[in-house]
């Protein structure tokens, strides 16, 4: 952090200018004062760390009869600090290669969301498989492989509901939770990213690809419908998803399963399928 003066008074502890103190001791505390304030910054500690820069700031003016304002100066420090710690922490929270969320990122805001809000407005989680990828890498090569994940999670990020997000659980699964949502319109969610991600131009890419993605979808619903169960922790839910999820593999691929009243279904134009495998979780 740029000092705030290079010539700084030393000041008694009444506030007056010290005769008996050596100039490097006033200049040592306002450098100290500095150094926390950026110290707390990086750390997100944004008003210990204005304190410090003001307490800096006082040492320098500690001399003048009227209290001066904190300096513009200061305030954009302060903003610079901030904006660098934002974007350290959201590439941190990010996959590097298709820029939807990771699965830190994942893990800490589920948490949050049951924690400070339970389900009180339905919480749904899609976990999401590429179908048949492995084939895709061997045929065209990793490098339109990894395209092919950032095309598809673009597709997945489409038409999500607010407070929606997209996370890579790991290789070519992929998350998408939906907050403030019934079971409908969950299912209705879900069966359009699939239909997005069959329908989407592929050729494009190299002539003869085709990519499709097979779905688990968990419905938690409002806490409010039944008041007396404890809300389902995530990991819980995540669980729940994926064997939904096996259930879309062994039913066909490119498809959406999820539970309606006790049964598993298949959503849209799979749900003629006969067969549907069970979850591989019993009693769910």
């Amino acid at each position: 952090m740029t000092a705030l003066r290079p010539e700084v008074a030393d000041f008694d502890s009444h506030g007056g200018p010290d005769r008996d103190q050596p100039a490097s001791e006033g200049t040592g505390l306002v450098q100290l004062h500095e150094s926390i304030a950026t110290l707390l910054a990086s750390r997100g500690q944004w008003r210990q760390a204005y304190q410090h820069l003001r307490s800096a700031y006082d040492l320098v003016y500690a001399d003048q009869d009227v209290q001066p304002q904190v300096p513009e100066q200061l305030r954009r420090e302060v903003d610079r600090l901030r904006r660098e710690h934002a974007e350290a922490r959201e590439q941190s929270l990010r996959d590097s290669l298709t820029d939807s969320y990771n699965r830190r990122y994942l893990d800490q805001r589920l948490l949050g969301m049951v924690t400070e809000h339970g389900t009180a407005d339905g919480l749904a989680i899609a976990l999401i498989d590429l179908d048949w990828f492995k084939q895709v890498n061997d045929t065209f090569g990793h490098l339109l492989g990894d395209r092919v994940l950032q095309r598809v999670v673009e597709l997945l990020q489409e038409e999500l509901p607010e407070g929606g997000f997209c996370a890579r659980y790991g290789g070519e699964e992929f998350v998408l939770v939906l907050p403030g949502v019934d079971v409908v319109g969950s299912v209705e969610i879900a069966e359009s990213a699939r239909m997005r991600v069959e329908r989407h131009a592929w050729a494009s890419l190299a002539p003869g690809l085709r990519v499709t993605i097979s779905i688990g979808l968990a419905y938690e619903p409002p806490v409010g419908d039944s008041p007396t169960r404890p809300p389902v922790a995530p990991e819980q839910q995540l669980l729940r998803a994926d064997s939904l999820l096996y259930t879309a593999k062994q039913s066909g691929r490119n498809a959406v399963a999820y539970r309606e009243n006790g049964r598993v279904r298949l959503a849209g134009a799979a749900a003629g399928r006969r067969g549907i495998a069970e979850p591989r979780v019993a009693g769910y």
